[in-house]
Parts: structure tokens; C-alpha cells; sequence
């Protein structure tokens, strides 16, 4: 499929949408464990985080064909950068306060794994 140019790879959006929702679940139950006191109840943020996940992966796919990413190594690299991009936004806040410590690292690690994972699936999928 291609989009204003920019050619993206369907299968390797859905296949992204999917590694995202493995990856966070496993993550998410390994560092969190046990249902957390002040979280969210009820279904909307499971759909909210399907919805991210496939919106992650397709914005990744566009983003790995914008600039001509044609290898996994390449992928890797632009999927590493905007995971670095992510963790500056996270220490920002954590700096003003609005993260803990605890907070930050586990945001920090999701993120950075997960977009470096995206990018080197879509570089090796382009």
C-alpha cells in the first residue's frame, strides 16, 4: 500500500499491532503483577491500547519508509531514536515531578524496547 508516496507494508503493521500487545502484556504483568489500587476499571483502556498499538505500528511503518530504512539495522536505529525521543519527553516530567522514579523506569522501558522492536520488525518487513 503506499501513501502519499511512502510505501508501508500491511502485514508488517498488523504483525507490529500484535508484537506491541505480546510485549506490553508480558511487561506489564511481569513488572507489575497484581491489579494496581488507582488504575483504571473496566474495558476502555484495553481497547485504548489496542487502538495505540496499531496506530504505533502503521505512524512506525510510514515513518520507516519516509526515510528510506531498508534494512532491520536501519529500522533498529530509527525505532532506537524515537525511543530515545519518548524517554526525554518521560524525564522532563520526571524532573517537574509529575513521575516518580519507579514511574519513569517502567515508562522509560516499555518504550524504548517496544519502538526499537517496531523499527527493526518494519526495517526488516520494508
Amino acid at each position: 500500500m503506499e501513501i502519499n508516496g511512502v510505501q508501508i507494508n500491511i502485514t508488517a503493521i498488523i504483525a507490529g499491532g500484535l508484537l506491541y500487545m505480546i510485549y506490553g502484556g508480558i511487561y506489564y504483568s511481569t513488572i507489575l503483577g497484581k491489579k494496581k489500587d488507582n488504575g483504571e476499571t473496566g474495558p476502555f483502556k484495553y481497547i485504548f491500547s489496542v487502538i495505540v498499538a496499531f496506530v504505533s505500528s502503521f505512524l512506525m511503518s510510514y515513518l520507516i519508509g519516509l526515510m528510506g530504512a531498508e534494512s532491520a539495522a536501519e529500522g533498529l536505529m530509527v525505532g532506537f531514536i524515537i525511543g530515545i525521543i519518548i524517554t526525554m519527553v518521560y524525564y522532563k516530567n520526571k524532573l517537574f515531578g509529575l513521575l516518580t522514579r519507579k514511574s519513569f523506569i517502567i515508562a522509560i522501558g516499555d518504550h524504548l524496547v517496544i519502538f526499537t522492536l517496531l523499527g527493526l520488525l518494519h526495517g526488516w518487513m520494508n
